[in-house]
């Protein structure tokens, strides 16, 4: 159960606030949907519940706010916009790392995918799917950790009539057995057909928070869906009858050649049409919309959403009934008028009906059962009832499709494959849980990989360049590093991993919707952090290795020999390699952004080691004349096992004009990231 008290976003200047006081309640074993056009603040509702918004009131899921829920993801399943992913991730990658970020084993992942229909699909990249087989994702991905309640920002939108008949079939199934269902939809109709609850927003406010059967009855309007190629011809004589009869009636200009007529019959707009001769190719009574006025999404017709259908390729997906519809329109259409087609919300209605039924699985301990894509798991008793259904039942049990799923026979029921066993997520956060993440996250796309090689290749052809040159320090041949470039292309590489690591969380925020699955700060930081390490590491030895090889290929051994001093070049090597991939991490978390941390990285040896001059270099009374060697007197007589040479090295590193930039940077914005956490948690 979903209980949202007093939701209030903040206002934005002198505007008023998108959302203010919004209050209502999600029972368990129903779908509650929430209507209203765009702009009428569904989508900031959900955030605001979901604490990914700042603003006033409380949302309580079973009696406890997010926060206060030690593991969200198995209480609170999301779906908000598109799947938040990296286009080039694999679609059964994308769900590993989730399960990983989860807690969960990481074959929930292809129990999942088998339940969506997605088997076949699950080495495709993000950024070839389809917009069905988007959906299908983002809904399996709601449901990877089995969760209590779903969430769901309009996830019809941009569907087929058969893609939306399986979602509302999915969702069917799980409120059938206990489950909370909430979602946003702009269109009333659909609310009306699919939802149990239909809570009406306007401006950001409730207007009418009403049982489904309350809500078509007393905020929808019917009306009479007439497709005619004299559509103007004809509404101005409906126009001009109903005025001459003194009755009310509207006449609305829809998309091409069709017509909505709000107050009239079939009956009556079949005689005006019949009298003057005007072709009528389609004349059916429709649920209406909330009005001609209101800012609605018109549903498409049967023929138009199979011409837009996306190729589905592998995925099986079923066909609608046409003929069957085609029949009760025809017994339904009265008057002279020879008439075809089907209105389109009666079509959708049979067809949310048909889905409704077919869905509808058991579920025992947990355990659910959907139809697969593409099959129907009905009796020939439940066809032939369908046919023999007059016109007020269909439009009751469209209206009621939980007390039509309640009632279901269950020799249909158990026919149904059944879901994944029950899963356990662990019962404590585990310190591994974001370094899994971190790792699948970073092994699932080639950017590192391809970014990695670019280093190394631009990195050899410089040094051999260099010593064609000449006079060239050996350490910086080795390194690739130009006396031109502010720094060498291992540290510009590995600041842009580290810029990548946080930069992507904020472009394909994969954990957005999943608060406190994985700390978003300082847990999420640390992983990072390691990670990044050890592949600046992994980088700076790779590049050393090459370059010398290169020279040795190119030149002979005499540039390839190893420098006397090379302990502490290759120290001061590896702090230069790692502070930028930190530098890179570190900015990219506070400015959320790659640009800002890759700028943060190039920024040290640009303008902080100028400024760092300045203040060593400029005037001053005194000076530290022999501190290094009070220093090394200070060492010996704390370290007496040769402890010293280390912390010497270290400092000798950090006087380096570079060096100490970067720990300047690097100290500026660790202390910034932990002020704005510290600042978030106490707000």
């Amino acid at each position: 159960m979903i209980q949202a008290i007093g939701l209030t976003s903040d206002p934005r200047k002198d505007l008023p606030p998108a959302v203010d006081d919004v209050s209502f309640e999600a029972r368990a074993g129903r779908v509650t949907a929430l209507l209203g056009g765009p702009g009428a603040g569904k989508t900031t509702v959900l955030r605001l519940m979901l604490e990914l918004q700042r603003g006033r009131g409380v949302t309580y899921f079973r009696g406890r706010p997010l926060h206060r829920i030690a593991h969200p993801s198995r209480e609170v399943g999301v779906l908000l916009g598109d799947v938040p992913g990296h286009p080039a991730r694999t679609v059964r990658g994308h769900l590993r790392m989730l399960c990983a970020a989860a807690g969960v084993p990481a074959r929930r992942a292809d129990e999942v995918l088998e339940v969506v229909g997605l088997v076949s699909l699950r080495d495709e990249r993000l950024s070839t799917l389809s917009r069905g087989m988007d959906r299908r994702l983002g809904l399996a991905c709601a449901l990877l950790t089995d969760p209590h309640t779903l969430v769901l920002d309009d996830p019809t939108s941009g569907l087929s009539t058969r893609e939306k008949r399986w979602m509302h079939g999915m969702l069917r199934a799980h409120v059938a057995h206990g489950g909370t269902v909430l979602l946003t939809t702009p269109d009333p109709k659909e609310a009306a057909r699919t939802a149990d609850q239909v809570v009406t927003l306007e401006r950001g406010r409730v207007v009418a928070d009403q049982e489904a059967a309350d809500f078509a009855r007393t905020r929808l309007r019917p009306r009479v869906a007439v497709r005619t190629p004299h559509a103007p011809r004809l509404a101005t004589l409906l126009t001009k009858e109903a005025r001459a009869t003194h009755r009310s009636v509207e006449v609305v200009r829809e998309s091409g050649n069709r017509l909505s007529v709000y107050g009239s019959t079939c009956a009556d707009v079949g005689e005006t049409a019949f009298r003057n001769g005007i072709p009528v190719h389609q004349l059916a009574d429709e649920v209406g919309d909330m009005g001609p006025r209101a800012s609605t999404t018109a549903d498409r017709s049967a023929d138009e959403a199979r011409a837009d259908v996306a190729p589905q390729r592998k995925a099986a997906v079923s066909r609608p009934e046409g003929s069957r519809e085609q029949a009760a329109t025809r017994a339904r259409s009265g008057g002279p008028t020879r008439t075809t087609g089907t209105g389109t919300a009666t079509s959708s209605a049979t067809e949310s009906a048909t889905s409704s039924t077919a869905s509808t699985p058991v579920r025992k301990r947990r355990q659910r059962s959907v139809t697969a894509p593409g099959t129907e798991a009905r009796t020939p008793q439940a066809r032939s009832g369908d046919r023999q259904r007059t016109e007020p039942e269909a439009e009751a049990s469209d209206t009621t499709p939980r007390r039509r799923a309640a009632e279901a026979p269950s020799a249909e029921l158990d026919a149904l494959p059944e879901l994944p066993p029950p899963i356990s997520v662990r019962p404590a956060p585990s310190p591994l849980r974001p370094l899994r993440y971190e790792l699948r996250r970073a092994a699932g796309v080639g950017t590192g990989f391809v970014t990695c090689g670019a280093v190394l290749l631009v990195s050899a052809v410089t040094a051999v360049l260099l010593a064609r040159v000449g006079h060239t320090p050996r350490p910086r041949l080795m390194a690739g590093w130009p006396q031109q470039l502010p720094l060498p292309p291992a540290a510009l590489g590995a600041g842009l991993l580290g810029a990548l690591a946080f930069g992507d969380e904020f472009r394909h925020p994969a954990l957005a919707a999943d608060r406190g699955t994985v700390p978003r700060r300082l847990g999420l930081l640390a992983a990072k952090l390691l990670v990044t390490t050890a592949t600046a590491l992994l980088l700076a030895v790779l590049t050393l290795g090459c370059d010398i090889e290169m020279l040795y290929l190119v030149y002979g051994r005499e540039l390839a020999e190893v420098p006397s001093d090379w302990l502490s070049l290759t120290a001061s090597w590896f702090g230069l390699v790692v502070g930028c991939a930190w530098a890179g991490v570190l900015a990219a978390g506070l400015f959320r952004s790659t640009t800002a941390g890759l700028a943060a990285v190039v920024a040290v040896p640009v303008a902080v080691v100028p400024v760092v001059h300045k203040i060593v270099e400029g005037p001053s009374v005194r000076t530290a004349a022999g501190f290094p060697l009070r220093i090394r007197e200070l060492l010996l007589n704390q370290w007496p096992f040769g402890g010293e040479r280390y912390v010497e090295a270290a400092a000798r590193l950090i006087a380096q004009p570079v060096g100490g930039a970067l720990t300047l940077s690097l100290a500026a914005l660790l202390g910034a990231f932990l002020f704005t956490t510290l600042r978030g948690k106490v707000r």
